[in-house]
């Protein structure tokens, strides 16, 4: 075979090589598309799964049961040492911005206000606070009057009492934000108000270090639940442990009368240095309460607890 034989068929062999070279680009670059189509379908199916999850069993992986006719039906040693709760996408229950009770320890009553009292009138609409499901719809004479208990997605239940009339059946999936509800004076009520509660497994969250109501905001992102927080905050069945010692009866509200937490709003311009010291209190106690260190940071409107 003479050199331009060979030229002639080096030619060929680059000519084929590029030409394979291109084809296989060409197959890389069709499937590229349809990689991000069947990864976009994958997700979008994802989504719908665990939006169809939320809808169907909202906080899943928090609530082994659905208890449609026992309001306080968890045991203490269900609740996480810790459990983070997302606010964004919420909704004011009520248009309010007056507080009429806070909760606390009532001396005349012998016992803990486990929610917070928002002046309302008779018809006004009351709304769900986050995207849930509705587990319990009541009338309780002695207490709450008609009332509505709703599952949402954050892990969080909320309770609204001394409605008027209910808007919502059991089991309705409702929106952040739709009404629930109207305002009014049934059950053991002095005056037209609506009493909102915040639970984590029948664990009592105060409302206020999730709801600025006279900003009509929440108070961050996101809330941390620390157990140790309130340790007797709790309304629900005894649990094994306590059962078995015979010292909590079930279905009894199991509160120690200890001192009720104390709240400060951040202010602009303070620091946890300042606070401490306008509050009266060491730093490290403050740290400690709030469960942060001296040096983490803090924006006004923040809530701490002293």
């Amino acid at each position: 075979m003479n050199f331009s034989a060979l030229r002639k068929l080096g030619l060929g062999v680059f000519l084929l090589g590029c030409t394979l070279s291109a084809t296989a680009q060409d197959m890389i670059s069709m499937q590229a598309p349809v990689d991000r189509k069947v990864r976009s379908v994958d997700s979008l199916a994802l989504n719908r799964l665990i939006q169809r999850e939320n809808v169907e069993r909202p906080s899943g992986d928090l609530y082994s049961s659905w208890n449609t006719t026992r309001t306080h039906c968890y045991s203490q040693d269900q609740i996480p040492e810790t459990y983070r709760i997302d606010l964004r996408n919420f909704a004011m229950p009520t248009d309010s911005r007056r507080i009429t009770s806070r909760v606390g320890y009532r001396s005349s009553f012998r016992r803990y206000h486990k929610g917070l009292d928002i002046k309302v009138y008779v018809g006004v609409t009351i709304r769900s606070a986050f995207d849930g499901r509705v587990r319990i719809v009541d009338y309780e004479g002695g207490g709450y009057g008609k009332y509505i208990v709703i599952r949402h997605n954050n892990g969080l239940e909320t309770i609204y009492a001394h409605l008027s009339k209910h808007l919502v059946s059991v089991n309705t999936y409702v929106k952040a934000g739709e009404p629930i509800g109207l305002g009014g004076n049934t059950g053991l009520s002095t005056g037209s108000h609506l009493h909102f509660e915040c639970r984590l497994l029948g664990a009592v969250i105060n409302p206020e270090l999730l709801f600025d109501f006279p900003n009509q905001d929440v108070t961050g992102d996101y809330f941390v639940f620390h157990k140790s927080d309130n340790p007797n905050m709790f309304t629900g069945v005894a649990s094994t442990a306590s059962r078995k010692n015979k010292e909590i009866p079930a279905q009894t509200e199991h509160m120690a009368e200890i001192a009720p937490s104390r709240y400060h709003k951040v202010a602009a311009g303070e620091n946890l240095t300042s606070i401490a010291r306008k509050l009266e209190i060491s730093l490290d106690a403050l740290c400690k309460a709030n469960h942060i260190s001296a040096t983490s940071h803090i924006r006004p409107g923040q809530i701490l607890r002293y």
